[in-house]
This record gives structure tokens, sequence and C-alpha cells, in this order.
């Protein structure tokens, strides 16, 4: 399976390379007013709930360290670009990816000097808040939708520099309005704000729904995250396919390695050698 997919990867990346990203947001959309950051809420999230859930604690994860290499590599391929919007996704649901977004943005927030916000943008069924064993409040649909104003809706968990933008209510409306001029404003504000942030999104698979194409002119790059032993090499080519021409991809991070548990060597192995091959 693993030689299968990545033989998939290399191909579309040789075709990937003749290849130019969309361009950013509609230069039209009306700014939202700057984020008021003094007004964003702390929360407290149970140590043994991350640890029941797969998240990093900061104590000893065993997997701990193959979210800091999969950091190290990305940290390198931003800054080397100028980059500092990414997303995450996968080309099915249920294979990994809102985990992996959430993993790597505790492990970016850990370093000193890095500031975090983890976006959860599956707004038709938003998962973040779930993950970190919290009640669905509002989040980025309430802002798009009803005119929420941003800094009521922004979650300080006390997991290093990381501030968290929930989803909300799950709206059937979702790739409209993340491809909406008020979305669009509030990208380039998140990007643009605080140089030394990086902005983590986690989006929709890119075969069920068409929210990630919506919102691709507002990433630099994407990871695609894929399930050992599920994630299909049709499904992989299809995913890769449908991306051609929108942010550039990273690579891809093999999740759910052996008995539903990360294998940090394997997904070190796999994510350490595809992220470099994909330049």
């Amino acid at each position: 399976m693993m030689d299968q997919l990545q033989s998939a990867m290399s191909r579309f990346k040789a075709q990937q390379a003749t290849q130019t990203p969309l361009g950013s947001s509609p230069p039209h959309a009306a700014a939202p007013p700057s984020i008021v950051y003094s007004r964003t809420r702390s929360i407290t999230i149970q140590e043994e709930v991350l640890r029941q859930r797969r998240i990093l604690t900061g104590h000893g994860s065993p997997f701990a360290d193959a979210y800091k290499i999969l950091r190290t590599q990305v940290l390198h391929r931003l800054r080397e670009n100028g980059w500092n919007m990414l997303g995450v996704t996968s080309p099915r649901d249920g294979e990994g990816k809102t985990l992996t977004a959430i993993n790597l943005a505790i492990a970016t927030a850990a370093e000193p000097t890095q500031t975090v916000l983890l976006v959860d943008a599956d707004l038709r069924a938003p998962h973040v808040q779930e993950e970190f064993g919290l009640e669905q409040g509002p989040g980025l649909t309430e802002f798009l939708l009803e005119g929420r104003p941003i800094e009521e809706l922004l979650l300080y968990p006390g997991l290093g520099r990381l501030i968290i933008l929930p989803g909300g209510r799950g709206t059937e409306q979702s790739a409209e309005v993340l491809a909406s001029p008020r979305m669009a404003a509030l990208g380039k504000e998140l990007k643009h704000r605080y140089a030394s942030r990086v902005v983590i999104v986690d989006l929709p698979p890119v075969l069920d729904r068409a929210d990630v194409l919506a919102f691709s002119p507002q990433l630099d790059a994407l990871l695609l995250v894929v399930e050992d032993g599920k994630t299909s090499e049709p499904d992989l080519r299809q995913a890769l396919h449908t991306l051609k021409g929108s942010a550039s991809i990273l690579g891809t991070v093999l999740n759910k390695v052996g008995h539903d548990q990360l294998s940090a060597s394997k997904v070190r192995r796999f994510v350490s050698r595809d992220i470099k091959s994909s330049r």
C-alpha cells in the first residue's frame, strides 16, 4: 500500500511542477474589523481527555517525536517560501486529518517564538471542539453567516502559543460561505496581521465536498493525510488530480499505522521522504 501511495504522489509531483498555484484572496473583499486578541477566552482542557484522544500533551506522548519532525519540515518549507497559511485535508472522511491538524498545531505552538492559529473550516461537520472534549459552541459559521465578532469566538486552550477558531454549528452551505467575500477578507486578515503566526486550517475531505477547492485561493500550501490500509491508490490519485493547480502540496502524512496507533517511525520515514521530494 505504501509503495502504491508513494508512486501516485511521485507521478502527481512531476505534473504539478508545471502548474501555477491559484491566486490570492479577491482584491475587493471588504476587510473585517481588526481582531482584538485580548478578548480571547481561556478554556481548561483535562489532560486525561487529551491523552484519550491521542492529542499531544507535552508530557511524553508516544507519538510526539513524529509530530516534532513533521513540524520541523513543514516550518522549513513554509519559511523558505514566505508562506504561513497551511491547509490539512484527506481524500475521504475518517482518515485522521483533524487529529493531524490539531497535533501539528500544538507541536508548532510549542516553539518559543512561534504563534499558531488553528481554524476549523470543516463547516459541514466541524470536529475540533469535539476532539478537545468541549461542547459545540459558536465559531466560524456564526462569524460568516451571522456577523458575530471574530474575537468573541477565539479560544485559548493553554497549550503553548496556540489559539483556536472553532467551526461553530454545521452548515450545508459550507462551500459557498468558504468562497464568500467575507471569508476572503477574514483570510487576508488572519494571514497578514502577524508575521510570526502560522495558520493551520482543518479542511473537509477533498473527494466528498467542493469546500477545499472553494477555499484553496486562501492557502499557501496543503498537507494530504492518508490512512494506512484504508486510503486506496485510486482515491489518492483522484484527490491529487482534483487539487492540481490549487495550493502547493507539501506532502502526505501516513496516519493510523498498525492497530489504530500512530507509528512514529513509519510516519517519520514516510513524511520525511515525501516532503523533501515534493519541492
